[in-house]
């Protein structure tokens, strides 16, 4: 029985999560990359495309006994990100056993949408709960800019596609962007009307490549959260395990709009995220520096009771909150390298 259908059945019992770091926080979230490779060309990311690099990411076998581990101290929630997840051809196994592991009861997946319209439907068949597309723009030209390709029809005709499919949630992702902001917001606004989907700007974050992009096209969140006011859109209260997203809604409209506000101040107070690379390293934080190799406790003949302890053995070093704010990255140089 999968996760999905335990839920339904009433029959799952989440473990009580061990994972906690020295300021209060728990955690049962984890982001698990399963590649750097990217096929869009997005400005703020990857301009110049994917330059492939040495060395393997995490294998299906892997990555089991990674949310098996995880799921053990508590997690209930998996997002499959990337690079683009999609460009695995393995995808809908890996899908199929995050959800099938015992304890995960939401499996989510952050795609750019290129393959959406074709393969939603064996992605929400192998046990997909929650999808987030990346879509930065509703104007054919303005996206192709963005992201070096031409393909909103498809990517909108998918998304379509699967606010029909039961998701427990469909989501929208698009970055902060001076250049555009106003006009994606009320071109977003009309196509909220009719769909129950959720659109959430993030801010433009700083990393150590895109740093004159950052300069020339970051805003602050609070331009949306003005614009939303205004108009008379109110703040949704958050649940436990809900992403940093401050979501808000409207009476005339079935949808939401969403604000993730990494420079706002106390934003890493209500982590409750945590992070593994394609490469199978514990990022504690997503601007911090390394990170915690986990790869050599994945395989078959290791004692997984020693994944866990080196897990919880990584939590108290935590820090309380990035530098952003400071104009600090941490090491990291693109977001496809962590998976965002």
């Amino acid at each position: 029985m999968t996760a999905t259908a335990e839920m339904a059945a009433g029959t799952t019992h989440p473990a009580e999560p061990r994972l906690a770091d020295g300021f209060g926080r728990r955690f049962r979230y984890l982001r698990l990359s399963i590649t750097e490779v990217c096929n869009f060309r997005c400005a703020y990311c990857l301009p110049d495309g994917y330059r492939k690099t040495s060395g393997g990411f995490l294998e299906l076998d892997e990555i089991a006994r990674l949310a098996s581990g995880f799921a053990a101290l508590g997690v209930t929630k998996v997002r499959l990100s990337g690079g683009e997840p999609t460009v695995r051809q393995d995808l809908p196994g890996i899908i199929a056993t995050v959800a099938e592991t015992a304890g995960v009861q939401k499996v989510a997946l952050t795609t750019n949408g290129w393959r959406l319209d074709r393969n939603v439907r064996g992605w929400r068949d192998a046990g997909l709960t929650h999808l987030n597309v990346s879509l930065d723009s509703l104007d054919p030209a303005v996206f192709a800019r963005i992201t070096g390709h031409d393909l909103l029809p498809q990517i909108l005709d998918g998304l379509d596609t699967a606010l029909g499919l039961g998701f427990g949630a469909v989501k929208v992702n698009a970055v902060l962007l001076r250049e555009t902001a106003y006009a994606a917001f009320d071109q977003f606004a009309d196509w909220l009307r009719d769909r129950s989907a959720s659109v959430r700007f993030i801010e433009l974050m700083r990393t150590l490549d895109n740093v004159d992009y950052f300069e020339d096209q970051h805003i602050r969140a609070s331009v949306l959260e003005r614009w939303l006011t205004a108009r008379g859109w109110t703040p949704v209260p958050r649940r436990p395990d809900d992403g940093p997203a401050l979501e808000y809604r409207h009476p005339d409209y079935a949808g939401r709009f969403g604000i993730i506000a990494p420079y706002a101040a106390n934003f890493c107070d209500g982590c409750n995220r945590l992070r593994v690379t394609a490469r199978g390293k514990l990022r504690l934080c997503l601007f911090g520096e390394g990170g915690i190799d986990l790869r050599d406790l994945l395989a078959a003949d290791v004692d997984p009771l020693w994944l866990e302890q080196r897990i919880l053995d990584a939590l108290p070093t935590k820090a309380r909150g990035h530098n952003l704010m400071l104009a600090q990255s941490g090491d990291l140089r693109r977001m496809a390298d962590v998976g965002g």
